[in-house]
């Protein structure tokens, strides 16, 4: 056998993998092939690709803990020449042991550094067992027989074996070591709709399983968000679990079926004790009266273990509601959740928590392809721009007296409403979704206030007055004072309801909407938070393969974007594009480089203990960016109508991968990536006349972003592949893929075949001038359909090349290589 000729997966099958089975490792702790990333979404005006996902060839997991990741080589490596790339896997996957092989044996990585040497050679016979690999990482990490125990407490699988994302296996074992080691306060960081609420089941699940905690508290701020929860992740809890309420509420899951949620609490509020898991909203646990403190009702060393669920929300400042609970008690290990942690002079979670145990960033998200990237769309006003200076002694269109002073973006719909303005938002927004081709795409407009709402909401009406006669719900405003509009929330945000289609609102919609069909959200208000703006951020962000929604699109009229220049933040957007009057409002098929919560939002109002901390709408955790009126009288608003606004001029920009905004066309970026690739001509020739198989180069170059169908309608010419990226990365002339032909046939390459193999094959030639590709060609098969099922069968036609499978193949080989014999 010659070893050298065997592939990396026969290299596996024949070698890797029996080595490991000597070894005592059993299949079911081997992950063959173990992709653990979705591949980036790589967005190019419409089109839509995924990159490559990042895959160990083995992940080792001891009892649920992964151990080691092997990359495998064919024989024609060398041992450890795959021991870079899954150091880097390792890393991500937070494995500390880490191999590399070609067959012949293992080159070990050793990241805890307790090994004499870091990097050593093993024979293919002498890899470490499962409790060896175990024994270093307990003796690693300090436990004690008593902590083996509970760090080695099965996750919960329901039988669907189907386990956690990578990232969330890192958090839930941080988490489970951490506290089995004694730390009492941990904070988690994971971006809006990463699963927080799946990787805190699974930390309470193996915790209370283990013994380890016996009596636990989630805390949240949303009642829907508990009712799913309960419903959905928590349901295996089973009678074990409570909702700390007095309203009995059915609800649906995530598969359709019907739950109805078990309370611990009766009509006198008096409290079930003998519950083991118990779920609540924070605000209706306390309130400002020693009465409505409910938590009181329990001993301070009731609990063990506290989960705090968005804890940045209306939650952060010392004398907040969760703070209080807390504080009571302080003897239960707390965990805290978020998507933002907030830290400002006044209120701090990371000062209560301490620094996070685990983040996993909204940037990582849409890198891993987890998370929806997104493009924004700048549109500059021209009255924004300039400003509005009232004349002397001019009144508004109520007869009131404007104050002279220079009114700029930041008063007007606050201090100066101009109904031009409203009414140019709201035709912007409606000739996007025109030119879009899709106007049911479900899109929130964020407006200043909720008389604001109102008014955009009357526009956009006019605006789309054929499909409000076809539906009356198509626009709807939902803030906190529209009780109608609060009544369509949930269909808002149900996949499978299509109506209402465009919501305005204040900052009611700005958290805890899990919107997994919006693909369109508009600021038209300022956002001076940061925390906030990465929650309006993360509305957009569930991926959505049912509706095919993969990104979404952030349309700001505020400037509120230039949050992204902030260090802070951590997901960039694909595309920048700031239109001009009379512009498309899509943005054109512009370069991008490579790209680097799930709750309810209201407390049900039927329920006195569960009404919301603030009013109106309004969240006090994302306080107005303006200084507060002074007090005494309200403030005074003015109404002027007939100001003409239009958009000013285009400009076009995205952040590339350093963060820069740049300028640059499809074709740049395309030849940029290319050359990244292959630096020079000959250096991509090579590869294509070595590749038998010119597809597997073709989605190489995808997966880093390369779509060659914008560029070809870009060019308007029908060509090979071959001269497109020769043309756009080589400056080479094109060819057409007629013109490549013409030059085989001039060439003597059938002279050598008979007849009908000549036929075959300028059949074969005439195929490719039409359809741009010769790899289906080389397809044996391809002789079964017409035009050459007519010349014979199959069989006939093959014994022409001399009979075996292998010559007509070669042939076909032989006619790419006269086809690609020079580029151009």
């Amino acid at each position: 056998m010659n070893k050298r000729a065997l592939s990396e997966t026969e290299i596996c099958d024949r070698f890797i993998t029996p080595a490991l089975q000597r070894a005592g490792w059993l299949l079911e702790r081997m992950r063959r092939e173990y992709s653990f990333t979705d591949g980036r979404i790589i967005v190019r005006g419409r089109l839509v690709s995924r990159g490559r996902r990042k895959r160990a060839d083995y992940l080792l997991v001891y009892e649920g803990v992964p151990l080691a990741v092997i990359e495998a080589k064919d024989n024609s490596h060398a041992i450890g020449d795959g021991l870079q790339q899954a150091l880097a896997y390792a890393e991500s996957l937070n494995t500390p042991f880490v191999f590399a092989s070609n067959g012949d044996g293992f080159v070990f990585h050793d990241r805890t550094g307790q090994s004499e040497q870091r990097e050593s050679s093993l024979a293919l016979d002498a890899f470490p067992s499962p409790e060896e690999l175990w024994r270093r990482y307990s003796r690693w990490k300090g436990f004690t027989p008593q902590q083996e125990q509970v760090v080695l407490q099965p996750y919960y699988d329901g039988g669907s074996r189907k386990d956690p994302r990578y990232y969330q296996i890192n958090a839930i074992q941080a988490t489970v070591e951490a506290i089995t080691k004694g730390q009492q306060r941990i904070l988690l960081v994971m971006a809006t709709g990463t699963g927080k609420t799946l990787t805190a089941f699974q930390i309470i699940w193996r915790l209370w399983k283990a013994g380890q905690k016996k009596r636990i508290l989630f805390l949240a701020d949303r009642n829907v968000l508990v009712n799913q929860t309960m419903a959905n992740d928590f349901r295996h809890f089973g009678q074990a679990m409570a909702k700390l309420s007095t309203e009995a509420k059915t609800i649906e899951r995530a598969d359709g079926t019907l739950e109805t949620i078990a309370l611990a609490l009766n009509s006198q509020r008096q409290i079930n004790k003998s519950h083991e898991i118990y779920l609540g909203l924070y605000q209706a646990l306390t309130g400002p009266e020693e009465r409505q403190k409910l938590y009181k009702e329990f001993s301070p060393g009731f609990f063990d273990l506290i989960v705090v669920d968005e804890c940045h929300r209306g939650s952060a400042a010392e004398n907040s509601a969760w703070r209080e609970i807390l504080t009571y008690f302080s003897a239960a290990t707390q965990i805290g959740l978020t998507a933002t942690p907030k830290e400002t002079k006044y209120v701090s979670n990371i000062e209560y928590f301490g620094e996070p145990l685990y983040t996993y960033s909204l940037k990582q998200g849409i890198r891993d392809g987890f998370l929806a990237p997104y493009k924004v769309i700048r549109v500059h006003l021209d009255i924004d721009v300039v400003g509005y200076r009232p004349k002397a002694g001019e009144v508004d269109d109520r007869g009131v007296e404007i104050e002279d002073r220079l009114y700029n973006q930041k008063d007007f719909d606050r201090n100066l409403v101009i109904d031009a303005r409203t009414l140019r938002v709201a035709k912007w927004i409606s000739n996007y979704l025109k030119a879009s081709g899709d106007r049911m795409q479900k899109t929130i407009v964020f407006c200043v206030d909720t008389e604001h709402a109102l008014m955009m909401r009357q526009a956009l009406i006019n605006e789309n007055q054929d499909l409000v006669a076809a539906n009356g719900r198509y626009v709807m405003r939902i803030t906190g004072n529209d009780e109608e509009g609060m009544k369509s929330l949930d269909d808002f945000i149900d996949p499978m309801n299509p109506y209402p289609v465009l919501v305005t609102t204040s900052r009611l919609l700005s958290t805890g909407v899990d919107a997994q069909t919006c693909r369109l959200i508009v600021l038209d208000r300022e956002v001076g938070s940061m925390t906030e703006f990465k929650q309006i951020v993360g509305r957009g962000t569930r991926v959505h393969a049912d509706s095919q929604k993969y990104y979404f699109t952030l349309v700001d009229f505020r400037k509120a974007s230039n949050h992204f220049a902030d260090p802070d933040f951590d997901g960039e957007p694909v595309q920048i594009y700031e239109p001009g009057e009379g512009d498309d409002p899509l943005p054109p098929v512009e370069a991008v480089p490579p790209q680097a919560e799930d709750d309810d939002l209201w407390p049900e109002e039927d329920s006195e203990a569960e009404t919301p901390l603030w009013g109106d709408g309004e969240d006090p955790d994302f306080p107005d960016p303006l200084p507060p009126d002074p007090p005494g009288e309200p403030r005074r608003k003015y109404y002027i109508k007939g100001k003409p606004v239009r958009v000013l001029t285009e400009r076009i920009e995205y952040l590339d991968e350093n963060g820069k905004l740049v300028t640059e066309s499809l074709r740049d970026y395309s030849r940029r990536t290319v050359r990244e690739q292959y630096a020079s001509l000959d250096a991509f020739l090579r590869r294509w006349r070595g590749e038998e198989r010119k597809a597997t180069i073709i989605k190489e170059l995808a997966e880093e972003g390369l779509l060659l169908e914008p560029l070809q309608e870009e060019l308007g010419l029908e060509l090979d592949p071959f001269d497109l990226i020769c043309h756009i990365a080589y400056d080479q002339p094109p060819l057409s893929r007629r013109e490549r032909a013409a030059r085989v046939q001039k060439q003597d390459v059938f002279s050598r075949y008979g007849p009908q193999a000549r036929a075959v094959l300028e059949a074969l030639l005439e195929k490719y001038q039409h359809e741009g590709t010769i790899d289906d060609l080389a397809d044996v098969k391809i002789l079964q359909i017409p035009p050459f099922s007519a010349m014979g069968t199959q069989i006939e036609l093959v014994r022409h090349f001399g009979g075996k499978k292998a010559d007509f193949e070669q042939a076909v080989h032989d006619l790419q290589s006269a086809l690609y014999a020079e580029a151009a």
